[in-house]
């Protein structure tokens, strides 16, 4: 899998209800943007958010940072990429970029433990799940690319 396939694409439009009073999205629109696309990252490695919570895992977020480039405005149809950064036994990192045409608006990560849900006390997922850590590490990307493939960031 190279890295453009690594990236996975969730396509938003920006609604009404997410503006503030100069027209556009509200900065707090983001992060909930963001768990939209890590929602979808997980479900497109094949299992979701409800199914690993019913085995027994949790990621709760310990860090969420959001770099606001440019505002984006009412209908603009935005992509959220997300990718995963970094992973180890214990934690997880994404990386996410908004983007309308073609423009970066903005760009965050959130940082997550993976816990076990009757005691919030942190597993080791490469014991506990190999094979959803093998497909993890599978997806780990340290380049942004952009969608046609042409140019590609180290990041």
């Amino acid at each position: 899998m190279n890295d453009i396939e690594k990236i996975n694409r969730l396509h938003i439009t920006a609604r009404y209800a997410e503006t503030d009073m100069m027209g556009i999205i509200h900065h707090s629109v983001y992060p909930v943007w963001f768990e939209a696309a890590r929602t979808n990252m997980i479900r497109s490695i094949g299992i979701t958010y409800s199914q690993l919570e019913k085995d027994g895992i949790m990621l709760p977020l310990s860090e969420l940072n959001c770099k606001y480039i440019s505002p984006v405005h009412y209908e603009d149809d935005v992509i959220i990429e997300t990718r995963i950064s970094k992973l180890s036994f214990a934690k997880i990192e994404f990386t996410y970029r908004a983007v309308f045409d073609g423009n970066v608006k903005a760009q965050g990560s959130t940082l997550h433990g993976f816990v076990d849900s009757k005691t919030f006390r942190p597993i080791n997922i490469k014991k506990v799940r190999p094979e959803l850590y093998e497909k993890l590490k599978e997806r780990i990307c340290t380049e942004w690319c952009d969608t046609d493939g042409e140019a590609c960031i180290k990041v």
